[in-house]
C-alpha cells in the first residue's frame, strides 16, 4: 500500500513539473557556431534585411569592459589566472542573450553557451589552463542551468573553416586581445568544434546541424549565406530536417574533411 501511494505521489510530481524559467517565451533559434575569425559577424549582417529575425552578436564590448576591466585581454595575457572568472561572466551573458525575450519569429545568436562549455572550456580544461577543481565548479554551473533554465537551441550553423584561414583573417582584422593567439589554439578550438557540431561527441544529438563552407572569401561566402536562408526558414515552420549534420555544399565536403 504504501509502496503504491510513493509512485502515485512520484508520477504526480512528473505531470506537475514547474515549466524552467524562460521555457515558454522563445522563438525559433538559430546558432551561429565557429572557430574564431570564421565569419559568424558577417553572417549575422547578412540576415539584416529581415524584419522578423531578432539579430544578437556576441557581446565582446561587455567581456572587454566589466567595470573598467578588460576581461578578454586579460583570459588571453593570463589565461591561467583569467580563464575561470572569464568563462564565468561568459555564462552570465550568454544566457541573458537565451532568455532575452523578444516578439520575433526567429532568433539568430552569434555562438551560444554551448560552444562556451563544450568548445572553449574543455579546450581550456584539455590544455591544462583550467584547473580541475574550476573545471569541475563549471560543470556544477551548466548542470544546475541545465535543470532550471531553458536554453532553445533549434538549429546550429557551424561556418566551418580551416585554421590556417582563420588565423590569416585574425591577423588582418587586428584586435589588439587576439595580437597574442598562436595557430596553435586556433587548432584546439577546430579540433573542439568538430568534435561537437560534426563526430557528435558533445551536446545534444538532436539539435541540427547546418554546415556552411566558411573558407570562401568575402567576394563569394555571400553565395553560402543565401544557400542557408532557405535551410533555416524552412526549420523555423517546423518542417523536418535530417538531425546529422546538413552540407550546404556537398562538393566541398571532401576538401573541408581533408
Amino acid at each position: 500500500m504504501m509502496l503504491r501511494v510513493f509512485y502515485r505521489t512520484i508520477k504526480t510530481m512528473a505531470l506537475t513539473r514547474s515549466p524552467k524559467y524562460a521555457e515558454n517565451n522563445q522563438p525559433f533559434t538559430v546558432l551561429i557556431e565557429g572557430n574564431i575569425g570564421s565569419g559568424k559577424t558577417t553572417f549575422l549582417n547578412h540576415f539584416n534585411k529581415f524584419d522578423d529575425i531578432c539579430l544578437l552578436s556576441e557581446p565582446v564590448e561587455r567581456w572587454q569592459d566589466v567595470g573598467g576591466c578588460n576581461l578578454l585581454d586579460l583570459m588571453y595575457k593570463e589565461s591561467n589566472r583569467w580563464a575561470m572568472p572569464f568563462q564565468t561572466y561568459v555564462t552570465l551573458t550568454m544566457l541573458e542573450m537565451h532568455t532575452k525575450p523578444t516578439d520575433k519569429s526567429v532568433k539568430i545568436m552569434e555562438r551560444s553557451l554551448f560552444s562556451s562549455r563544450y568548445c572553449f572550456v574543455e579546450n581550456m580544461y584539455a590544455n591544462g589552463t583550467l584547473h580541475k577543481g574550476m573545471y569541475q565548479i563549471l560543470q556544477d554551473w551548466y548542470r544546475f542551468i541545465e535543470k532550471s533554465i531553458h536554453i532553445q537551441a533549434d538549429l546550429i550553423v557551424y561556418l566551418r573553416t580551416s585554421p590556417e584561414v582563420v588565423f590569416e583573417r585574425m591577423k588582418t582584422r587586428a584586435r589588439s586581445e587576439e595580437s597574442c593567439v598562436p595557430l596553435k589554439y586556433l587548432e584546439e578550438l577546430h579540433v573542439s568544434h568538430e568534435d561537437w557540431l560534426v563526430h557528435r561527441k558533445r551536446g545534444n544529438p538532436n539539435t541540427p546541424v547546418l554546415i556552411l563552407n566558411a573558407d570562401l572569401d568575402l567576394e563569394n561566402i555571400g553565395s553560402e549565406y543565401k544557400r542557408s536562408e532557405d535551410s533555416i526558414f524552412k526549420a523555423s515552420i517546423r518542417e523536418p530536417i535530417m538531425r546529422e549534420p546538413i552540407y550546404v555544399s556537398p562538393s566541398k565536403r571532401e576538401r573541408l574533411s581533408s
